[in-house]
């Protein structure tokens, strides 16, 4: 009789197995997640749109800088595809304010919505933020190869490291948008609790 539990550690033990029940979000809950999720939408946007001035205002002093018709076109065709990407993140990938009346239901909607939304943002990012400015790199590559024939071993590497880099932040791109996925499967699995 010495390896019997005493009955409190029985009980104890039952009550520690026992089957959880779903877990409870509130509506103050989701609309904290929802309200973090915007404003980091909100300041990667900004990073965005203060790097897309950039490069329209270097690609602008250089198109007004060079004599070269061909490095001109170049400059012309990377600041198209800046302004481009900036109109494309404001227009499908701008911040929005969490709903001041919300249910628990409709609380999880928006934010649910809110996720896929940017997770389709981050997923074609391919067509609207990389495309956009390859032409105009390409020509700016051609343009360095016509003025400098001798020097094309420094041209094919800038041109490597470009492809590589436009592959590292599609492979970025591609990370956040899996976990953007993964919280979507987290709500959906908070919803069928409720």
């Amino acid at each position: 009789m010495m390896n019997e539990s005493p009955p409190n550690d029985r009980l104890k033990a039952v009550w520690q197995n026992q089957p959880l029940e779903g877990i409870r979000i509130s509506v103050g809950e989701i609309r904290h997640r929802a309200g973090k999720f915007q404003n980091k939408v909100y300041w990667r946007n900004a990073r965005e749109y203060v790097a897309g001035i950039g490069v329209v205002v270097l690609f602008g002093i250089e198109f007004w800088g060079v004599p070269d018709a061909l490095t001109r076109v170049a400059c012309g065709l990377i600041i198209a595809g800046a302004l481009y990407v900036m109109w494309r993140l404001h227009q499908r990938g701008a911040s929005r304010n969490v709903p001041a009346e919300m249910g628990l239901a409709s609380g999880l909607e928006f934010h649910r919505r809110e996720l896929a939304r940017q997770r389709d943002l981050l997923r074609s990012v391919w067509s609207w933020y990389l495309a956009p400015v390859i032409p105009g790199l390409v020509v700016l590559m051609l343009a360095r190869a016509r003025i400098n024939p001798g020097h094309l071993r420094p041209i094919g590497l800038s041109s490597a490291l470009i492809a590589l880099l436009f592959i590292f932040v599609w492979w970025l791109n591609h990370q956040a948008a899996r976990r953007l996925q993964s919280r979507i499967d987290e709500l959906n699995a908070l919803e069928g609790q409720r």
